[in-house]
């Protein structure tokens, strides 16, 4: 063992492989792809109740090879701490959601300063208790304030809190507190992964560095291509004027200095009040349904079939955003398990001008349904 100072300055054990056996460790790391090593693997999966010959395998066996190869590689504790944490929270949360498949959820951003009788507050309980009369669960982040004011309007029975541990913050809203839909986070980053994975819309209110931080890195996301496109809604109280500030400074700041593009404005939406945004999430989904990349081709699934015309339409108004080929309506692809029973309007991708293909998704819902 050897020791290395971490930035407190406090001292950590390292693991040092060449200290113990190195040809051992070696050994280990070259041949944890062998025939020998994957037989053992598999011995542990199904040890473990599963199936090693199941698609999944593959990843649980990826799974389990890195962890080993983490022998030679020399991690101190902490970092070996960090990646064990990491892989518990994100699989706990997991298990926690993959409860509630087919639900629709909101994930809701704002202050954990805001006072009940702020007229933001009263809006994030208006707003989340209309979605949760749709059917919608709301995620917010198990604090008081909007986070609080997003647990009030649809109870507990429609809430999930996902709470971070900070010296000024270690208990959750009394809502949402003692709830199995609560799940407690460490790291920020395996957080705010979940707020975006299962989310099929996001609202920003009014909030902090910690608000604007997660609402860019949802624009973020969306702009690159990191994340499926969903409705992100900027809403606040009555007489507010913080997201109209807010969307001056994206004017002049980034705008006008040509680090965004004209096209990113059709990422994010800023509503009047909760009617509105309700209405655009709604919209969102009129016909669109999820979509996904097989290869290098772009699909998206849609409820019901449009008319020739209206591809007609599509390839003539977005084939700009086409590699090759063109815009075409058709069923799955082999490869895909999911929503078999829905249409697809799919296309080999440029991979670039994502606010775009947000432009292109709301095009799909201004059509009508094809007569059968």
């Amino acid at each position: 063992m050897t020791q290395t100072q971490n930035e407190g300055g406090a001292q950590q054990a390292r693991f040092n492989p060449t200290e113990d056996s190195e040809g051992r460790a070696n050994r280990i790391s070259s041949n944890l792809s062998s025939p020998e090593a994957n037989a053992k693997i598999d011995e542990l999966i199904a040890f473990a109740g599963g199936d090693a010959s199941s698609p999944e395998s593959k990843f649980i066996r990826e799974l389990l090879q890195t962890s080993l190869k983490v022998v030679k590689d020399g991690r101190d504790s902490g970092e070996l701490k960090l990646m064990a944490s990491t892989l518990k929270e994100i699989r706990h949360a997991y298990r926690v959601f993959a409860d509630y498949p087919h639900a629709p959820k909101v994930s809701i951003f704002g202050s954990a300063r805001t006072p009940s009788e702020h007229p933001d507050y009263i809006r994030a309980v208006e707003f989340s208790r209309m979605m949760a009369e749709h059917g919608w669960l709301v995620i917010t982040g198990a604090g008081d304030g909007i986070m609080k004011a997003g647990h009030e309007g649809p109870g507990r029975d429609s809430s999930f809190g996902l709470s971070i541990r900070l010296p000024f913050e270690t208990t959750a809203n009394e809502i949402i507190a003692g709830d199995s839909k609560l799940i407690n986070f460490r790291y920020f980053f395996t957080r705010k992964l979940m707020f975006v994975s299962q989310a099929d819309a996001v609202v920003c209110f009014p909030g902090g560095f910690g608000t604007n931080d997660e609402a860019f890195e949802v624009l973020t996301l969306i702009q690159t291509g990191k994340s499926s496109i969903v409705p992100v809604v900027m809403l606040e109280g009555k007489g507010g004027t913080y997201w109209r500030d807010w969307n001056a400074y994206i004017n002049e700041a980034l705008m006008k200095t040509r680090f965004i593009s004209p096209e990113d404005y059709s990422i994010y939406y800023i509503a009047e009040d909760s009617d509105d945004a309700e209405r655009h999430i709604k919209r969102f989904y009129r016909n669109y349904h999820s979509s996904r990349y097989v290869r290098d081709d772009l699909v998206l699934r849609i409820k019901h079939r449009i008319t020739d015309e209206d591809v007609a339409r599509l390839n003539h108004e977005f084939d700009f955003l086409v590699k090759s080929g063109s815009i075409e309506q058709r069923g799955p692809y082999e490869v895909e398990t999911d929503h078999l029973d829905l249409p697809r309007i799919a296309f080999t991708h440029t991979r670039r001008n994502y606010g775009i293909v947000r432009k292109l998704i709301d095009r799909i819902n201004d059509f009508e349904p094809a007569e059968v």
